[in-house]
């Protein structure tokens, strides 16, 4: 399929919408209505149309409605969560280099250490705004350079704590970070 620059396009084995803002060779790349820049292969898309992006949208809302309709009303019975699916971390971000971009051959560390702690940045202001409350970075063991540029990163934010994470889940290469969400 061809797609254009600012098409709207919806992707095949995944929940996502977004727009195309580049398209280079084999790759689509769109930005996603979450704000994220992805790459991917033209057959992994599907071109929508305005007329039916806004079907889609109202058939949800109506859908939603029904069920809310069809609910009776009575007091819900509040569900014992294991802990291990208490504990279990809603968001993870790997920040190893290859997860991030498809060729990262002619970038500098400098580069590729800013582009890491940029995406870092960018997701725990989405999990800000999407009241996410733990987001796990894997960072790799390494020469720890981006474990240490990542706590101090961590540390300049008043509303969040971190910490290793999971040893067992991730080994060493990995912190958890807790939001305290206001109110």
């Amino acid at each position: 399929m061809n797609f254009e620059v600012n098409d709207k396009v919806e992707v095949l084995d995944d929940a996502l919408q977004g727009r195309v803002v580049k398209i280079d060779g084999n790759s689509v790349y769109i930005e996603t209505t979450e704000g994220f820049l992805l790459n991917f292969d033209p057959s992994e898309l599907v071109k929508i149309e305005e007329e039916q992006s806004r079907m889609i949208a109202s058939q949800n809302v109506s859908f939603e409605e029904v069920i809310k309709e069809k609910q009776p009303e009575k007091r819900s019975k509040s569900l014992k969560v294991k802990p291990k699916e208490r504990n279990a971390p809603p968001m993870e971000v790997d920040l190893h280099i290859e997860k991030l971009v498809n060729s990262f051959g002619g970038m500098s560390n400098y580069e590729i250490l800013n582009l890491q702690l940029e995406t870092a940045k960018r997701q725990i202001e989405f999990a800000v705004r999407k009241r996410l409350p733990k987001i796990v970075f894997i960072h790799g063991v390494g020469e720890g350079v981006l474990k240490a540029e990542l706590d101090y990163l961590l540390s300049r934010y008043d509303n969040l704590k971190f910490y290793d994470a999971n040893f067992q889940k991730y080994g060493v290469g990995a912190t958890e970070v807790y939001i305290f969400q206001n109110s």
